[in-house]
């Protein structure tokens, strides 16, 4: 294995000082250095690269970050393909704008607390032991929740991304091949509400306003039945979905759909709230009075007769002369043939 040193940066190949400069001054002037697939294993002490600011190392067998502290100067640090499982010692690195640490052993997202101008961070394909996913804790979150603008999660057995609301200014989401099931969590039981609420993928665009571009290709929801469609709605920031770009004819025609679904859902609700009112009208005014119309065949027009109470007295055992006698039916006068209005008119009077 190899270690990286000051003496193998000075003896480098593609990196040689001019005869007239010291070694010193040489690695004061250097601005990127490139060592991937050298089969290094440790970084050495660079703290003399005081101008470094883009550092390739990835491919390489690196087990820990260590001696960047003094690196003060570097926005690009490539450690992609190693051995690393912990994000450590890179807090005094102010200005590191980019950091790829794919294809590593690393089970949470942390130690990044500090880096405020951070902008992309590439985390993708971690070699986690069957079952296991990758974390995020929520210091580091709200450490980068300003500055991050491109996140990579990819293919690390994520099923929960709601942590991320954080990210006001996330614009560009990978996070392929993953375990996300979730467009809305439509029936959540009470216990499980507030969390289903905040796990689905509705709820994670509503925050993420500037979100333009998405990729979730491999995930489960995206078998979802209209899960493009759904997503399209709920984000107006939303450009790219998966690959696929999301026309301004495609967006306008989804909204004008969802107005006229919205639209005959309210329509059909009215309806059969009146449906229900005139029904309940119906069955109120026939309950407290039985109205029989009687034919006479000597007059030839319809009477009405009312037998407003004889069931319930009977029920009652009361057979009385004077209970008889007031619950003899009662004929209306005559009526022709006569609507329901004027009935409950008549009832009025009566």
């Amino acid at each position: 294995m190899v270690r990286l040193t000051l003496d193998l940066i000075a003896k480098s190949n593609n990196l040689k000082p001019r005869k007239e400069e010291t070694t010193s001054r040489y690695l004061k002037k250097i601005t990127h250095l490139n060592f991937s697939d050298k089969n290094i294993d440790t970084i050495g002490d660079l703290s003399p690269c005081k101008s470094l600011s883009v550092l390739y190392l990835y491919d390489n067998h690196i087990s820990e970050i260590t001696n960047l502290n003094y690196a003060t100067n570097l926005t690009h640090l490539y450690l992609q393909n190693n051995c690393i499982s912990c994000i450590e010692n890179l807090r005094s690195l102010k200005k590191l704008e980019k950091l790829y640490l794919g294809s590593n052993y690393i089970a949470v997202i942390e130690g990044l607390e500090g880096l405020e101008g951070l902008r992309e961070l590439h985390v993708e394909s971690q070699r986690l032991p069957l079952g296991e996913k990758l974390l995020f804790d929520p210091r580091t979150l709200h450490s980068l929740g300003k500055s991050l603008s491109i996140l990579n999660i990819s293919n690390n057995n994520i099923d929960d991304i709601r942590d991320l609301e954080i990210l006001e200014n996330l614009n560009q989401l990978i996070a392929v091949d993953n375990q996300l099931l979730h467009v809305k969590c439509l029936h959540p039981s009470p216990t499980e509400r507030s969390f289903s609420e905040k796990k689905d993928l509705e709820f994670l665009l509503n925050k993420l306003m500037k979100l333009w571009k998405m990729d979730l290709n491999g995930n489960p929801v995206c078998l979802k039945p209209k899960y493009r469609d759904r997503l399209i709605l709920v984000s107006k920031s939303l450009e790219f979905l998966d690959g696929k770009e999301i026309k301004n004819i495609e967006r306008q025609f989804l909204i004008n759909w969802k107005a006229s679904k919205d639209a005959k859902k309210i329509s059909k609700k009215k309806n059969s709230k009146n449906e229900d009112a005139s029904n309940s009208y119906i069955s109120n005014f026939e309950t407290i009075h039985h109205i029989v119309p009687v034919y006479y065949p000597q007059v030839g027009k319809p009477k009405l007769v009312f037998f407003p109470d004889i069931p319930r007295n009977l029920a009652n055992g009361n057979s009385s002369s004077e209970s008889s006698q007031e619950d003899k039916p009662k004929i209306a006068e005559d009526m022709g043939n006569p609507s329901l209005k004027e009935c409950e008119s008549l009832l009025t009077k009566k």
